[in-house]
């Protein structure tokens, strides 16, 4: 019941903070419109109600888990709007996660460099308030084993938050892949289920306007969904799971510095049939 709970409120909140959102934005409106891959109009606002909807449900999940779900969201949603809102010249010509870090090998910080740099600190310390009292037995292990759990974790909430970011090219592409990961997990009776659940709410809620390219995520909506989805991740109790998604999460993210993950969707028959499911069809 729980979990249903926190679906509900996660899908209550992204509806009713888009709502509200629309007809007094921060800032303005305009302030929140982009041109989508097809040239149409489409506004962030969208992802603002996504990261509001996620963080919510987190927070009403409780416990370790749901502060280390809030603080996830708070920090994907803020770090995120950072780089939606504010205007780098320097960022045209500096793109992905090699770019990023390799600007800030030079010393020049880009909003996406500080997005980068803020949410890997707050991913750590999510992984530290949610592997502690007892969810993992920290107690009986060793400093050392605890030291590395906490960053493998971590890595699992930062880079699931970049690689939603990632799939956020096309519409309801990252909202596909947030709900479908997250559903296995809300199945489960782990510590992480709530989480996920209150994922596959704000994502489903999300995801009529996005599909209807009314609104977008922007780096907003798909950086805080997807720290919270990490978090639900990072919470489950077996190791192997752990590092199976954290290597899945570092595989897609290396791949995506080499290869077009539009292009092999579009190559792939099932991919593709599942990318485009509910989308406005063009002449």
């Amino acid at each position: 019941m729980s979990r249903l709970r926190a679906s509900a409120l996660g899908a209550t909140w992204t509806l009713g903070t888009l709502s509200a959102v629309r007809r007094s934005a921060p800032g303005g409106e305009r302030r929140w419109a982009r041109t989508n891959y097809a040239g149409g109009e489409v506004s962030l606002l969208g992802g603002l109600a996504l990261a509001a909807g996620a963080g919510a449900a987190a927070a009403s999940v409780g416990g370790r888990p749901g502060v280390a779900g809030t603080l996830a969201a708070a920090a994907g949603g803020g770090f995120g709007a950072l780089d939606d809102l504010v205007e780098d010249p320097a960022e045209s010509s500096t793109k992905g996660l090699r770019g990023h870090l390799g600007a800030l090998a030079r010393g020049r910080v880009t909003t996406g460099g500080a997005k980068l740099l803020g949410i890997s600190a707050a991913s750590i310390v999510a992984a530290a308030i949610a592997t502690r009292g007892g969810l993992r037995d920290a107690s009986t292990r060793p400093m050392a084993v605890r030291a590395l759990d906490v960053a493998t974790s971590g890595a699992l909430v930062a880079g699931t938050a970049n690689l939603l970011n990632l799939l956020d090219l096309r519409p309801g592409r990252a909202l596909k892949a947030a709900a479908l990961a997250a559903t296995p997990v809300a199945l489960t009776n782990g510590p992480g289920a709530e989480l996920a659940a209150g994922v596959v709410g704000s994502s489903l809620a999300a995801l009529p306007t996005d599909l209807a390219e009314t609104t977008m995520l922007g780096d907003t909506g798909a950086n805080a969904v997807g720290a919270v989805l990490g978090t639900s991740l990072a919470l489950t109790r077996s190791p192997w799971l752990r590092g199976a998604a954290l290597a899945g999460v570092v595989a897609l993210t290396l791949a995506s510095e080499r290869v077009s993950f539009s292009r092999v969707i579009a190559r792939t028959p099932v991919l593709r049939e599942a990318d485009a499911w509910g989308r406005l069809e063009r002449a």
